[in-house]
């Protein structure tokens, strides 16, 4: 998937998944929450891959708690501008 095609994949999803913050995600275009989208997708591919494996549960579990810290990320960097300037 393009990176571009990841990214959008990713804000949809995440909108999805956070609906409190759900227009904020929908406008957004800093650089620094677009790449918070991309790498939410990439995580969550990656996840749906192992799980379509059975064999590791761990490491499932493992992609799934990074989902959710990027979705903590997404609502800091979406609610709190601030945010995103400290992380750069």
């Amino acid at each position: 998937m393009a990176r571009s095609n990841r990214r959008e994949a990713g804000r949809r999803r995440l909108a999805m998944r956070l609906p409190q913050v759900r227009k904020l995600i929908m406008a957004a275009c800093d650089p620094l929450q677009l790449e918070l989208f991309e790498a939410y997708q990439m995580a969550v591919e990656a996840r749906d891959a192992v799980q379509r494996q059975r064999f590791n549960p761990n490491l499932v579990r493992e992609y799934d708690e990074t989902c959710f810290e990027i979705e903590q990320h997404v609502i800091r960097a979406i609610q709190e501008p601030a945010f995103a300037q400290r992380t750069r």
